[in-house]
């Protein structure tokens, strides 16, 4: 009896581990889930979860229906620091350090959590890929972790913006002075929207004058048989 119950124990204990492991594997497998569902590489769920190549490349076909796309991760920093981009990045990355700071979340269920808002407010409903991918929002974090990107306050409108570490106090964001090329492109957007209105406008004006013709046609046709019958 005394043997008996020395040993239970010590299989408790041999058991605990084991039992760890398997919530541990739960956990990967959800967070790997939701990872894929938003775009996520296989490189970045190998890195953040301790599953298998091969038990991911499983999970990814069950979940998307086809295998999972190959090459390389791409990693730059000047794709950040483009106008329309930087924006998005920026957003994104505001999202992920609120949560990090306010919420239990923390590291990748801080990014899937930030990448699911920023989705939300990016709104994408012309079934057209958003700005920044799950992937690229993996890489943004890994940059700032290392130094590569910061984000960097504005001198004139106050809001942070996602630059490279060489900014000074005196930097400007795009939006408080967007580039030339932007500058053209939204006046000659705005001209467009212009013409099409005037265009609406005509066409509206248009139709109105043709009522009134018909209107005036069939009073005085209305008139004229009035006539006729008292003749």
């Amino acid at each position: 009896m005394t043997k008996q119950k020395q040993a239970s124990p010590a299989n408790e204990s041999n058991s605990s581990p084991k039992a760890k492991s398997i919530l541990k594997e739960g956990e990967d497998i959800a967070i790997a889930s939701a990872m894929i569902s938003l775009g996520a590489r296989l490189q970045i769920l190998e890195q953040e979860t301790g599953l298998s190549y091969d038990r991911l490349s499983k999970l990814y076909r069950e979940i998307k229906g086809c295998s999972a796309p190959k090459g390389m991760l791409p990693f730059s920093t000047d794709w950040f620091m483009s106008w329309h981009p930087n924006l998005h990045a920026s957003i994104f990355y505001s999202i992920y350090r609120y949560l990090e700071k306010n919420t239990p979340s923390q590291g990748v269920r801080a990014l899937v959590q930030a990448y699911q808002l920023y989705l939300e407010h990016e709104n994408s409903t012309d079934g057209t890929e958003p700005v920044l991918s799950f992937t690229r929002s993996w890489i943004l974090l890994r940059f700032i972790n290392i130094g590569s990107l910061r984000m960097s306050t504005c001198n004139e409108c106050n809001h942070e913006y996602i630059t490279k570490p060489g900014v000074g106090e005196s930097f400007v964001c795009s939006i408080c002075r967007p580039p030339a090329r932007i500058v053209g492109m939204l006046a000659k957007d705005g001209r467009r929207q212009a013409d099409e209105q005037h265009n609406e406008n005509d066409q509206t004006n248009a139709g109105a004058e043709l009522d009134d013709l018909a209107s005036n046609e069939n009073g005085a046709e209305g008139t004229y048989l009035g006539r006729c019958l008292t003749a």
